[in-house]
C-alpha cells in the first residue's frame, strides 16, 4: 500500500486563486503527496507524464449489459450491481472480448480541491488499438469529466471494438489531466503563439477554433501507402506487451489512390496520418477535438491529448504528424487528401513541466510519421 512520504522530500501543492492552466508533472506529484490523488499503490515509473497522469486498472472487472452514466445522487457501484452480468479477476490477466462492455475500478481515486477539475482521455496506444475506453465518476452526467471538488473513486468503461485485448491489474489504458481556471488560448493568443513558434508546418495555417489538421492520402510520405485497415478475427493483443506482434497479422496496408481519396467502410477501423507536422511548445498542452460532425459521418482521434514538447525540436521532435484513428459510422464515406478532420486546441500550462514529452522515457511516438501502436514490430 502507499506509505506516507518522508517529510523532507514532501512536495508542496499550492494554486493561486487567479491561476489558469493545466497542472504539470511536479504539481501532479504534489497532489499525490497532499492526498488529493489517492493511489492504492505507489505510482510506477513513467506514470506521471508532463501534463497528465496515467490511470491503472484495479484487480477486478465487471461485464455489464450496457454503457451507463450514474447521474446525480447515484454511484457507479450501485449501477454495476444493477447491470452486471458477471465479474472476474484481473490479478493474473484476463481477455476482454470485442463489442462487450466492461467496468473496472481504477487504482487511483481523487479528493479534488474546489479549484481543480479533471478530464480523462484514452492513452495513444489504447486509441490505436481501437479500444473504446472512458472514465466514469460517481454522480456524473458526462464521461471523462470529473468536476471540481470531487471526492471518490474512478472507474474505466472499456469496450474493445476490433481486437480482443489482454489486460491485468496495473494496465494503463487512460490518462487524466488536471486544470484550474480557463486554460484555452484565445484566438489572439493562438495567433501570437503560431507566429512565434510555427505550430504547424504550412504557410496558410487555419487557426479558427484551433489549429486545423487534415488527412494525408497522397502516399508521398508513406512510400506509396497512406495507412492501415484493421483485420477482423485476429488473435489477442496484450496491452502491456511492447513490439510483440507482427503487423501483417493484424493490419492491412492501404495504398494511395491516384485521386487521393479513401472510402471508409462502415464498422472498419483505420490508422491514417495528418498532412501537417505539428508541435506543442513546452509551456503549452493540446487536445485534438472533432472538426465538425456535420462534415462527415466518421469519428477521428479517440485519444486526443498532446503533451508539452510533442514534436518540439528541443524534445527530440522536428514537428510530428498526428496519427489519426478513424472509424466510419453508419454509411460509407469518402475522405479526400487534405480534408480537415480535426483541430488541435492549445491550452496554457501553469508552469513548464520538469520533463517534456519523450524525455523521461523513449516515447514510441515522438517525431512520428504514420505509426501503429507500440505493440507492433516495425
Amino acid at each position: 500500500m502507499r506509505l506516507p512520504p518522508d517529510e523532507d522530500s514532501r512536495l508542496s501543492f499550492t494554486v493561486a486563486a487567479d491561476a489558469n492552466g493545466i497542472l504539470p508533472d511536479r504539481m501532479i506529484a504534489a497532489m499525490a503527496e497532499e492526498g488529493l490523488i489517492l493511489p492504492a499503490y505507489d505510482f510506477v515509473e513513467s506514470q506521471i507524464q508532463p501534463a497528465s497522469l496515467d490511470l491503472r486498472l484495479g484487480d477486478i472487472a465487471y461485464r455489464v449489459r450496457a454503457s451507463f452514466l450514474p447521474g446525480p445522487g447515484a454511484t457507479v457501484a450501485e449501477r454495476i450491481d444493477q447491470l452486471k452480468l458477471h465479474e472476474f479477476s484481473l490479478a493474473d490477466g484476463a481477455v476482454l472480448e470485442t463489442n462487450c462492455v466492461y467496468i473496472v475500478p481504477l487504482l487511483e481515486s481523487l479528493a479534488l480541491p474546489p479549484e481543480i477539475v479533471a478530464a480523462a482521455n484514452p492513452k495513444s496506444s489504447t486509441g490505436r488499438l481501437d479500444v473504446f475506453t472512458r472514465v466514469i465518476a460517481d454522480g456524473t452526467r458526462r464521461f471523462d469529466m470529473i468536476g471540481a471538488g470531487y471526492h471518490g473513486p474512478l472507474y474505466a468503461e472499456i469496450s474493445p471494438k476490433t481486437f480482443p485485448v489482454l489486460v491485468r491489474e496495473g494496465s494503463r489504458l487512460s490518462q487524466v489531466r488536471f486544470r484550474t481556471g480557463d486554460a484555452i488560448l484565445t484566438a489572439d493568443e493562438l495567433d501570437g503563439l503560431h507566429a512565434a513558434e510555427r505550430l504547424v508546418d504550412v504557410d496558410d495555417a487555419d487557426l479558427t477554433g484551433g489549429v486545423a489538421v487534415s488527412v494525408d492520402l497522397s502516399g508521398e510520405k508513406g512510400s506509396g501507402f497512406v495507412g492501415y485497415r484493421a483485420k477482423r478475427h485476429t488473435g489477442v493483443v496484450d496491452v502491456d506487451r511492447r513490439s510483440g506482434y507482427a503487423v501483417e497479422d493484424f493490419w492491412e496496408p492501404i495504398s494511395a489512390r491516384p485521386d487521393g481519396s479513401l472510402i471508409l467502410d462502415p464498422g472498419e477501423f483505420y490508422i491514417l496520418a495528418s498532412k501537417e507536422a505539428v508541435q506543442v511548445p513546452p509551456d503549452y498542452a493540446a487536445e485534438m477535438v472533432p472538426f465538425d460532425p456535420l462534415v462527415g459521418e466518421f469519428r477521428v482521434h479517440y485519444a486526443g491529448f498532446f503533451d508539452p514538447g510533442f514534436g518540439y525540436a528541443g524534445a527530440g521532435g522536428q514537428g510530428s504528424r498526428a496519427v489519426l484513428e478513424v472509424r466510419s459510422r453508419e454509411v460509407p464515406f469518402i475522405l479526400e487528401h487534405g480534408q480537415i478532420v480535426g483541430r488541435l486546441v492549445y491550452e496554457k500550462m501553469l508552469s513548464r513541466p520538469d520533463a517534456m514529452y519523450g524525455q523521461r522515457i523513449g516515447s514510441n511516438y515522438q517525431a512520428q510519421g504514420l505509426k501503429l501502436s507500440k505493440h507492433f514490430r516495425v
